[in-house]
């Protein structure tokens, strides 16, 4: 790098990229886009038993951060009619969370397990040996093969067997158990959609899931990875542009784009004339606190301290729906394009004959862009095959639950909130639902290199400054973190499962 222009904005955005508050006063600035691993999760809930776990569904809400579980049992709408043992196991489950499990001969699980096992199931013999054995990760995965089956004798005596043996509070893979298993469970009943939709729970205030997302957002550093990457490549693209055009199909929080300012602002010769056009539907709205207006205020704030000419255009408008009109596009401004953690959330070929996911990446060439972003998680989830799904599911998130533990303790009085809220639902929401209903499709960056290059794009080269610059931001977690280039785009990793992959294309 042989220009200060090419330096100027990493060495702003390294000081800078902790210390927002000031801009934001009472709301951290980050762009929460998670939901990817925050969105679908408030319509996930279950209850559990007093060690946390899988008990049965229920229409209040059931992780706990105190480890304190209702026990309160309610059957959903159309299961009504069990017979006489399950209502007795139901009354024995409710005696024993009230006593404590305190009389060593009152045992429930063993009981029910009992009472379940089919002597002639070889197949059921087996897994009691894994499951005796602690394995959680043989036992649900011959509980998932049940399922995927539709074999529900033999699933159902695993989920009675597994549960005990999963807990909310627990180890980190105790606890993505726990979510796996209820998820289970939904697609076991006839219809994971229809239950996964019915499921009620009390909402957190958006303040309150603002503050989860924003705990995950400090405790790991996928989505900081993720923004920096994109930023150094949209400044590298646009560094010699006196009118610059960002356009983010899912700005959320908007506060990627901070840091960006304030470097321009810096930029030798003078700021450039500034646009950005925000894209968001409803699932940032919540935590947010209100429509779009919100961001571009907070933005043109900003832009008006450091003196940058900035205008805003939201756009409330899903991905799906886009069209070239809703984006203002303007002679003479270079164009960026800024997709992170959001196509994954469009539908392709499998799943609707228009196929949204291709569709905007073809527009988005249509706009002759300067570079193009691209974040996703590295997850293959985008698949018809439930079994291979479940076991992609659980070599994710095993490492990114594992990641959390490495920054919060055990004892974190909100980290089950946070799981619950930014994670649990968007593991249901893969593993319970399909078709339409199914919105977390992640693919890998293989699947979407072919996307973009099909498409026309051709890779942006990397920066190494970039590079440098995020292994610095690595330096200040855990060493288990780990960071790769390949292929023109940049992995993030926990140990040896790639996480979250960062690409730019022209």
């Amino acid at each position: 790098m042989e220009t200060t222009k090419q330096t100027y904005y990493w060495q702003k955005q390294q000081q800078q990229h902790m210390d927002q508050n000031s801009f934001f006063e009472d709301v951290n600035p980050f762009d929460v886009q998670t939901p990817d691993l925050a969105t679908n999760s408030s319509s996930f809930t279950a209850s559990f038993s007093s060690n946390g776990s899988p008990s049965s569904l229920q229409d209040s809400h059931s992780f706990q951060p105190d480890d304190t579980y209702t026990s309160h049992v309610h059957v959903p709408p159309g299961f009504e009619d069990n017979n006489d043992d399950d209502e007795l196991l139901l009354m024995m489950s409710e005696l024993e969370t009230i006593l404590g499990n305190q009389d060593p001969f009152f045992n429930v699980s063993s009981w029910e397990t009992n009472q379940n096992i089919n002597s002639g199931d070889d197949e059921c013999r087996k897994m009691e040996d894994f499951i005796a054995r602690g394995d959680l990760k043989q036992g649900l995965f011959a509980c998932a093969k049940a399922v995927a089956e539709k074999n529900t004798i033999t699933a159902e005596q695993l989920i009675s067997m597994l549960r005990p043996l999963v807990s909310v509070s627990g180890e980190p893979t105790q606890r993505l158990a726990a979510y796996m298993l209820e998820s289970l469970v939904s697609r076991l009943h006839g219809s994971g959609n229809a239950i996964y939709k019915s499921l009620k729970c009390k909402e957190p205030t958006g303040r309150e899931l603002f503050s989860y997302m924003m705990l995950l957002y400090e405790a790991c550093p996928y989505f900081k990875f993720g923004y920096l990457s994109a930023n150094g490549a949209i400044a590298e693209a646009t560094k010699n542009e006196d009118s610059i055009h960002i356009i983010d199909f899912q700005i959320a929080q908007g506060g990627q784009w901070v840091t960006l300012i304030q470097a321009l602002a810096g930029r030798p010769g003078g700021p450039p004339k500034l646009k950005i056009t925000g894209i968001d539907d409803s699932r940032n709205a919540f935590a947010r606190g209100g429509g779009l207006n919100i961001v571009g205020q907070r933005l043109a704030k900003l832009a008006e301290s450091v003196k940058v000419p900035f205008e805003f255009h939201g756009v409330p408008v899903s991905g799906s729906d886009i069209e070239i009109h809703h984006l203002r596009v303007q002679p003479g401004e270079a164009l960026a394009v800024n997709c992170a953690l959001v196509l994954h959330h469009l539908h392709d070929e499998t799943v609707n004959v228009h196929n949204h996911r291709d569709r905007l990446i073809r527009l988005i060439k249509s706009l002759s862009p300067k570079v193009v972003t691209l974040v996703e998680q590295e997850a293959d989830v985008n698949t018809t095959n439930f079994f291979s799904r479940f076991k992609e599911v659980f070599s994710y998130y095993s490492a990114m639950f594992e990641s959390i533990d490495a920054t919060l303790p055990r004892d974190h009085n909100e980290r089950i909130n946070v799981e619950q809220h930014c994670l649990a639902g968007e593991i249901v929401n893969i593993l319970a639902c399909e078709g339409t209903d199914r919105e977390e499709r992640h693919e890998l960056f293989g699947t979407w290199k072919s996307r973009f290059t099909k498409a026309g794009f051709t890779p942006f080269p990397l920066s190494s400054y970039v590079n440098a610059t995020i292994k610095t931001l690595l330096e200040n977690y855990c060493d288990k973190y780990s960071l790769e280039e390949r292929d023109g785009a940049l992995f993030l990793g926990w140990m040896n499962r790639n996480l979250v992959s960062s690409c730019a294309w022209m």
